[in-house]
């Protein structure tokens, strides 16, 4: 029903961000990964949202990236998985570790993450196994793991290129020069390949 929003950050929290739109603040329930990301407060900000609706309740996530936000939705698929939970493991993990410890059956890996039992992280592994083996499982662009390539992406973001541009010029930077752990050096390869 909602791709995303793009406002004003009215308030923001490690949990939550209240996003201003046309005088309308929308509460967003976030990971803590896009609390990073977010700008100061009174800055312009793009999540990308998807709305939970509950017999008693609806709510709004919101995700830095696009592939945050289908890593959420897939997790729900899971039985027992419900949106508080995916949102954790979305905290908790990013796709790239998620999907190693599901193909490699490390149940107990996933049991570190806060409100997944022994039941719940052997279910996880059962019934994705199969699903994240497969090339077309998540997005290709899982977004960056380490902190300056983290930085580089939210940089270019910020300067006009989309979320999935960003990640594949970074992933063929990253391919040619491995050892670059400058975000700012990231950024200036990555433009020359957008």
């Amino acid at each position: 029903m909602y791709e995303h929003l793009r406002g004003t950050l009215a308030e923001s929290g490690p949990a939550h961000a209240v996003v201003d739109v046309g005088g309308v603040g929308f509460v967003v329930s976030i990971p803590l990964s896009t609390f990073e990301q977010l700008p100061p407060v009174g800055k312009p900000a793009h999540l990308f949202v998807t709305l939970v609706v509950r017999e008693d309740s609806q709510r709004l996530y919101g995700f830095a990236t696009r592939d945050e936000r289908t890593f959420f939705l897939q997790l729900q698929a899971v039985s027992g998985v419900g949106p508080a939970v995916a949102l954790g493991v979305v905290s908790s993990m990013s796709w790239a570790a998620f999907r190693s410890a599901v193909l490699a059956g490390d149940a107990a890996q996933l049991r570190r993450i806060r409100g997944v039992g022994k039941r719940l992280s052997e279910r996880l592994v059962v019934e994705l196994k199969d699903k994240i083996g497969r090339p077309d499982a998540l997005p290709a662009t899982a977004g960056p793991v380490d902190a300056a390539a983290r930085d580089a992406q939210m940089a270019l973001e910020r300067l006009g290129f989309t979320a999935d541009a960003a990640a594949l010029a970074l992933s063929s930077v990253r391919e040619e020069a491995p050892d670059v752990d400058d975000a700012g050096d990231l950024v200036r390869r990555a433009l020359k390949r957008l």
